[in-house]
């Protein structure tokens, strides 16, 4: 069974066992879980479940791995013949997140 669930503005698709990154977001202290209710589309390779925009009561749970961080991204502007450099570089945090179960 797989699902395509969205987070962050961004659409995942998922299957039991499955390690995304998703985007950095306030979880309660302890927290081990992540409960993604907006679930987009349920399929199982034989019947699919479409949401208009979401599917009725489908979920996806997930276990909380760990913090992550992404590739170091350089960002570098130059302007010739004017003196002026400027480097700066930027690493975006992440969560580790295994799928646990898909429920529908």
């Amino acid at each position: 069974m797989y699902a395509i669930v969205e987070d962050g503005g961004k659409q995942y698709r998922v299957q039991d066992g499955d390690t995304i990154y998703i985007e950095t977001r306030q979880i309660p202290e302890g927290a081990r879980t992540v409960e993604f209710d907006r679930v987009l589309m349920v399929g199982d390779g034989k019947k699919s479940r479409i949401g208009t925009p979401c599917v009725d009561g489908a979920k996806v749970l997930g276990r909380l791995e760990r913090e992550a961080q992404g590739p170091k991204l350089e960002i570098v502007k130059y302007a010739r013949r004017k003196g002026y450099h400027l480097h700066k570089g930027h690493r975006q945090d992440y969560l580790k997140v295994t799928i646990e179960k898909i429920s529908c």
